[in-house]
């Protein structure tokens, strides 16, 4: 009896020697510059939009590849392995025109879409804010009819790329009282007059991509570009997250390959007490548990991707939210684990800047908490299992 195998496709594995041959050539070498640096990698934007892999999920009808979910999660998780900021492009570009790929009208798609495919601005996501974050439905930004116009004010946080993004997608408040169904979701430009950003977080990790307050003051903007209908942006909101869950996911598992194979190979090459640590069974057992969850965690991130592939082509999966947020919550945990064991693989080494595992730790802090916390995640994984 014969079955497909259930494995990536031939084309997925044809992807991943592409990315990561690039990442090898043009990212890694950047990667402790731009984290030293702090300042936003271009020649690595530059480098992926040459290559059409800034935002692999844009469909072809507006100019871009048309890739698969899963073809989007290998393009991050190879990116990530040799660079977590840079792989906050492509990532952050889904995250950003997923709500409009679900909710917005043919004629919104066609006006911001292809810009992105051709590689001409960033998409961002402003759901946060100051007094909203696990509790996004308690945001005060408004948006108030006036004509044929909206006027946007308010304040939103955490925004990923704030300031090198042309587009943002925005969360805010039409209906006052009506709670998360008085909730509309809009296309703001950077260039919008009002349109203003905080200053650069000083974070932990991934401090090549900025995050910045994103900050709206009497932002007028056409009626024409809000996604979908009055009232329905944060359940477009929820619906994006669990498509892009998945791309969290996949971060965290390429920073995790990562400080994998560094460890694996230095430990092949340290030697004490006349031999190679990674003849000792100590380090055996701690590489064994660190692939083995890595493994574990990569298969439930590419099954959680298949079902988005699905529900992204109507044909709606009633776990995807269970599983993108066990993907994601199982990838982050492991990265966070898997970091910390190859910094102490490294001693005394992994702790310093000359070596790589300490940035992948310090990077995979950020993939438990953003999208979601990894609590959040335990809520909503819990509330799927007892409806």
């Amino acid at each position: 009896m014969s079955f497909p195998l259930y494995a990536p496709a031939e084309e997925h594995d044809m992807l991943r020697e592409t990315v990561r041959a690039l990442a090898d050539e043009k990212i890694a070498p950047r990667a402790a510059e731009t984290d030293e640096t702090e300042e936003f990698p271009w020649d690595v934007y530059k480098a992926l939009v040459a290559a059409d892999l800034h935002a692999v999920h844009v469909p072809e009808e507006y100019g871009g590849a048309g890739a698969d979910a899963l073809a989007t999660v290998i393009v991050i998780e190879e990116v990530a392995r040799a660079c977590a900021s840079s792989s906050l492009i492509p990532a952050v570009n889904k995250l950003g025109t997923v709500p409009l790929l679900l909710s917005a009208s043919a004629a919104l798609k066609e006006q911001y879409l292809p810009a992105m495919a051709r590689g001409d601005a960033m998409f961002s996501y402003a759901l946060s804010e100051p007094e909203a974050g696990s509790d996004a439905a308690a945001m005060k930004t408004r948006a108030v009819l006036d004509g044929d116009h909206y006027v946007l004010n308010g304040t939103k946080m955490w925004i990923t790329n704030a300031g090198v993004s042309e587009y943002y997608t925005v969360m805010a408040v039409t209906e006052p009282g009506e709670g998360a169904r008085g909730i509309s979701a809009f296309v703001v430009e950077k260039s919008d007059e009002g349109v203003s950003f905080g200053a650069k977080e000083k974070k932990l990790g991934i401090k090549g991509s900025p995050t910045r307050q994103v900050i709206l003051e009497n932002v007028r903007i056409p009626a024409s570009r809000m996604i979908g209908e009055p009232g329905t942006g944060f359940k477009t909101a929820l619906a994006t997250l669990d498509h892009t869950r998945i791309t969290i996911a996949a971060q965290a598992l390429g920073i995790a390959q990562g400080a994998l194979d560094y460890a694996i190979g230095y430990v092949k090459e340290r030697k004490q007490f006349g031999r190679a640590i990674g003849d000792f069974q100590g380090v055996q057992f701690m590489l064994a548990d660190m692939a083995m969850k890595l493994e574990a965690a990569r298969q439930l991130t590419y099954h959680a991707a298949a079902k988005s592939e699905l529900a992204m082509h109507g044909r709606p999966q009633k776990d995807l939210t269970f599983l993108s947020s066990a993907a994601k919550c199982a990838a982050s945990d492991a990265a966070m684990d898997i970091t910390t064991d190859a910094v102490q693989l490294l001693g005394g080494y992994g702790y310093t800047r000359d070596f790589p595992v300490e940035r992948m730790m310090r990077d995979a802090k950020i993939t438990q908490i953003y999208e979601g916390t990894n609590q959040i995640q335990r809520m909503v994984m819990a509330r799927q299992l007892l409806k």
